[in-house]
C-alpha cells in the first residue's frame, strides 16, 4: 500500500445540508469538525506508507476514524459500518453521502502501521496543539496522575494450566507447519493428553497428582525441545514463535537434575514476576498484586490538568509492565512532559508516586513542585524520645547530637540495600554504654553503640518538609483536587474498556491506551465548548443538612 496524500477539503454542500437537518443540536463528530477543523492530514503519517503501491486509504481520515471509534466504544466492524451509514461521521471525515467507506479490516492494518512506528503519540499530541491553539490547554497549572490495573487480553492461568497450555499451543504450532515431521516423532499419547484446554477437563487435586502431572508435562515438552533442536530436524522449526515460548517457559519453570530427569521447580525457584511468562499467547503480560487485586496485564498511568476554571485534558498516557511500581513513573511522566512543554507548576500524586529523590529531581530539574503524603517512617528507630527525629543534625560541620547532647562526627556516606545514596552516622560505643538512656534508644542487644542511617541533605529536608506541611488544612484543600483523577479513570473504564485489553502485546496495549486518553480528550473540549457542566458528586439529602461547622471539620 502507498499513499497519495489528498488535501483536505470543505464538507461537501449536501453532507452539510442534510446532517444540519439531521442533527439540528449537531452531535459530537459534527462539532470537533466545525470547532478544530480537520484534525488530522494525510501528510503527518507520511512516513507510515511505502512510496509505491497500491493507493491506501486516507490516513488522515482513519485516524479520526480510530479516534470517534475509541470515544464510542466501538469494534472495528461497527467504526466501518458507522463511517457506510452515519450522516455525522461523513461530516466529520468530509466525505459525500454516497461514500462506500472501506472494510474494516482497513483499521487493523493502520493500527499496525502506527504500532510499528510508535506514531500513536503522534495522534495524542496533535489533539493537545490543537487544545493549544484554541485555548483550553495553558501550563504551568495543576496536574493530577495516578495508575490502574490493565487485564491482558488472555486467560487467567495458574501454574499448572500455563504449562499445559504452552505444551499444547507449541504442539499445534509444529502440527500446522511440519504435521509429517510431528506425526513421526509425538508420543501417541500426545493426541489425547494435548488436545483440549486444560480448562475443559478436571485437574487433579491433589498437590502430589498435581506435581506428577506437572513433571510429565514437563519431560513430554522437554522431548519436542530436543527433538526440535535435533540435527535431523528441519531449521527452521527451532525458530518457530510458539516453540521458543516454550523454551522459555521450560527455562523458567522445570530444572533437570544431575541424572537427567525433569523437575518442576519450587515457586521460590521461578523468576521474579518482572520475568516470568504467564501465557503463551501474549509473552509481554505479567502478573502483579496490588493490595487486594491481582491481574495479568499491564499498567496504565494517566496525568491531566485539574485547574478549576478549565477543561481538564489528559496530557500523558504512561503504560508500562504491571510489576513496575508506582515510583518508576514519576520521573518518566516529567520527562515526557518536559518534552511536550506540559510540565505543571504543581504536581498531586498519592503516596505510590512521591519520595525523597522523586522530590528533589521534579523541583531541581523541571521546577514542579510535588505535592501528596509521604510514606511513614517504619523503622524500630522511628519513634519515641530518641527517635531518629529527636536527633540533631549538623550538615555543615557533618556532625550528629543525640538527645542527651552526645555528640558523633561518625559520617561516612554509603549505598543502602536497594543501591542508593545514604549517610551512615555512628556514635561512640564508650559513650553509649555509660548512658543511662541506651535501653530505650538502642533496640538491639548486641549492638555497643546507636547508629542513624539519614537520606542525602537535600531528601532529608525535602521529606521533612512535605510531613510537617501533610496535615496542614491548607495542604489538605489542595490535595483534594487528586480525587477527580479516580474520575477519569472512572470515564475511560466505562466508555473505552480502559481495564481490558483489546489486543496482545504491550506495544498495542500501549497505542490503545493514547486513542482512549485522544478520544476522552475530544469529548471534554466538545462538553467544555458546549457548556455541559462536569458532572458532581452526588450528595444525599441528609448530608446536605449537615450544619456549616460540621462540614468544614467533618473529617475530623
Amino acid at each position: 500500500m502507498s499513499m497519495q496524500p489528498e488535501e483536505p477539503g470543505d464538507v461537501p454542500a449536501e453532507t452539510v445540508r442534510v446532517a444540519r437537518a439531521a442533527f439540528p443540536k449537531g452531535s459530537l463528530a459534527i462539532r470537533l469538525r466545525d470547532e478544530l477543523g480537520v484534525l488530522f492530514t494525510d501528510e503527518q503519517f507520511a512516513g507510515l506508507f511505502p512510496a509505491r503501491g497500491k493507493p491506501a486509504v486516507s490516513p488522515g481520515r482513519l485516524a479520526l476514524v480510530s479516534v470517534l471509534q475509541f470515544a464510542e466504544g466501538l469494534p472495528d466492524r461497527q467504526a466501518a459500518l458507522a463511517v457506510r451509514a452515519r450522516i455525522d461521521w461523513k461530516y466529520a471525515l468530509g466525505l459525500e453521502l454516497t461514500d462506500a467507506g472501506f472494510d474494516y479490516s482497513v483499521l487493523c492494518e493502520f493500527r499496525a502501521r502506527l504500532v510499528e512506528a510508535e506514531a500513536g503519540q503522534m495522534v495524542f499530541d496533535r489533539v493537545l496543539d490543537a487544545a493549544r491553539q484554541a485555548g483550553v490547554l495553558k501550563p504551568p497549572g495543576r496536574a493530577r496522575t495516578d495508575s490502574t490495573h490493565v487485564l491482558a487480553a488472555i486467560r487467567s492461568l495458574n501454574r499448572l494450566e500455563f504449562v499445559i497450555e504452552t505444551l499444547r499451543a507449541a504442539l499445534n504450532a509444529v502440527a500446522a507447519a511440519a504435521p509429517e515431521w510431528l506425526t513421526g516423532h509425538a508420543d501417541p499419547a500426545w493426541f489425547d493428553r494435548y488436545a483440549a484446554r486444560p480448562e475443559d477437563y478436571w485437574l487433579p487435586s491433589g498437590r502430589g497428582r498435581r506435581t506428577e502431572l506437572a513433571e510429565q508435562t514437563g519431560r513430554d515438552g522437554m522431548r519436542l525441545l530436543t527433538n526440535v533442536h535435533a540435527a535431523h530436524a528441519p531449521c527452521w522449526l527451532r525458530e518457530l514463535p510458539a516453540v521458543q515460548i516454550l523454551r522459555r517457559a521450560w527455562v523458567q519453570q522445570y530444572a533437570v537434575d544431575m541424572e537427567g530427569e525433569v523437575r518442576w521447580r519450587d515457586p521460590k525457584e521461578c523468576p521474579p514476576g518482572a520475568l516470568r511468562l504467564v501465557s503463551p499467547y501474549d509473552t509481554e503480560a505479567r502478573a502483579s498484586v496490588k493490595r487486594d487485586i491481582k491481574w495479568d496485564g499491564f499498567k496504565v498511568h494517566l496525568t491531566e490538568t485539574c485547574d478549576p476554571d478549565t477543561v481538564h485534558l489528559i496530557t500523558n498516557v504512561l503504560t508500562s509492565d504491571a510489576t513496575v511500581p508506582d515510583i518508576k513513573a514519576t520521573d518518566t511522566v516529567h520527562d515526557s512532559l518536559a518534552d511536550k512543554d506540559l510540565l505543571p507548576g504543581e504536581h498531586l500524586l498519592d503516596a505510590g508516586y512521591l519520595d525523597g529523590p522523586r522530590i528533589v529531581t521534579a523541583q531541581t530539574r523541571h521546577d514542579v513542585t510535588l505535592t501528596g503524603p509521604i510514606a511513614g517512617n517504619t523503622t524500630a528507630q522511628a519513634a519515641g524520645p530518641y527517635g531518629q527525629d529527636a536527633f540533631t543534625v549538623d550538615w555543615d560541620n557533618k556532625t550528629v547530637t543525640c538527645p542527651n547532647g552526645m555528640t558523633t562526627s561518625q559520617w561516612r556516606d554509603a549505598l543502602s540495600h536497594r543501591g542508593t545514596p545514604v549517610i551512615r552516622i555512628q556514635f561512640s560505643p564508650k559513650d553509649c554504654r555509660s548512658c543511662p538512656s541506651r535501653p530505650q534508644c538502642i533496640n538491639s542487644t548486641t549492638r555497643p553503640h546507636r547508629e542513624i542511617t539519614l537520606r542525602p541533605r537535600a531528601e532529608h529536608e525535602a521529606i521533612r518538609q512535605a510531613r510537617a506541611a501533610e496535615g496542614t488544612p491548607e495542604w489538605r484543600e489542595r490535595y483534594a483536587a487528586r480525587n477527580g483523577i479516580e474520575g477519569t479513570i472512572s470515564h475511560a473504564v466505562r466508555v473505552t474498556g480502559l481495564r481490558q485489553c483489546r489486543y496482545h502485546g504491550l506495544a498495542k496495549t500501549r497505542l490503545q491506551h493514547q486513542l482512549t486518553a485522544t478520544a476522552i480528550n475530544l469529548a471534554r473540549m466538545d462538553a467544555w465548548s458546549t457548556n455541559r457542566p462536569r458532572a458532581r458528586t452526588r450528595t444525599s439529602h441528609l448530608t446536605a443538612l449537615r450544619p456549616a461547622e460540621h462540614k468544614l471539620n467533618g473529617a475530623n
